[in-house]
């Protein structure tokens, strides 16, 4: 079998120990570093550790003889753009458990018409964690709000809309609440 480890393992920055540490339960660095050479056979057992360490599908890591992939042509950086090191394929976004989308279809804020989010559903002990960012929270009736969390305090959130001279909207805490962690949007 003809595996991608290496390959999605650089798309997303990682390092061999940061993988070895991100399986459940850990392994050691040479241990991914064979599976990923071919040194070691991959089971499908392995294949799902590793793919969980990467936050893909297990399936991005196989590479099909007769598959479509889209091939790095080149890496921008600072430096402007250049020919990557290795030959490298981009690994599509997929869905996780727990995320919810929102389809922008008016330009508001920072995003256009046409955008899609993709947000991550989190609970009331984390709301802390989502200061200053983009978020999703319900409201009765089957009404949302969306905007950025600027504060929480005494089982309230403060969210202020992203348009242009909205003011700060006071929300009792909801029993849920996403928050944007991938922007997909077409150009």
């Amino acid at each position: 079998m003809i595996t991608r480890i290496r390959e999605v393992r650089r798309a997303r920055n990682l390092t061999l120990q940061d993988v070895a540490d991100r399986c459940v339960p850990p392994t050691t660095p040479q241990t991914i570093g064979r599976l990923e050479t071919g040194t070691r056979t991959v089971s499908v057992g392995w294949l799902n550790r590793i793919a969980g360490a990467l936050g893909v599908e297990a399936a991005d890591l196989v590479r099909l003889p007769d598959g479509e992939e889209l091939p790095v042509a080149a890496i921008l950086d600072h430096d402007g753009a250049h020919a990557p090191r290795h030959d490298s394929a981009a690994v599509p976004p997929r869905p996780e458990p727990g995320l919810v989308a929102l389809t922008v279809m008016a330009g508001v804020g920072d995003y256009r018409s046409g955008d899609e989010l993709w947000l991550k559903r989190i609970e009331p002990a984390a709301f802390g964690g989502a200061l200053n960012r983009d978020v999703l929270a319900p409201r009765p009736s089957g009404r949302f709000i969306f905007g950025r969390l600027i504060g929480r305090e005494a089982g309230k959130l403060h969210i202020v809309p992203l348009g242009a001279g909205q003011r700060q909207t006071v929300v009792p805490d909801p029993l849920w609440m996403a928050v944007a962690v991938r922007l997909i949007r077409p150009l």
